[in-house]
């Protein structure tokens, strides 16, 4: 059970750090926007600081992402990159169709493929 609970934090940690530099902003902005001192949101990116339902909510709104994101029960690990992936995914899903073709070809021609 310890490690459940251990692995959870860890999640949250990670999804948490990777919403906030997604959002745009640094420890220091954060800590001020939610009244917080900067270690705080690093021990709390870290996995040492226990974060309540309350401040979860605050993240969640802050930085645009759900509450079911940060604390997605069903997976069993933290994976940096999948979660960056899911977090973008979520954000084209709210571009217009013109933008997201636009996104798509950009992402072609980045990747050195045509587009098919």
């Amino acid at each position: 059970m310890a490690k459940s609970k251990a692995n959870k934090k860890e999640i949250i940690a990670g999804r948490l750090t990777i919403a906030r530099e997604q959002a745009g902003l640094s420890q220091s902005q954060v800590a001020k926007l939610l009244n917080l001192h900067r270690p705080t949101i690093s021990e709390i990116e870290a996995g040492r600081r226990n974060v309540s339902a309350e401040e979860l909510l605050t993240f969640a709104k802050l930085y645009g992402v759900g509450l079911s994101w940060i604390t997605d029960e069903n997976e069993v690990g933290f994976d940096k990159n999948k979660d960056k992936i899911e977090l973008a995914a979520r954000e084209l899903n709210k571009l217009k169709d013109d933008d997201l073709e636009k996104v798509i070809k950009l992402l072609s021609a980045i990747k050195g493929k045509p587009k098919e």
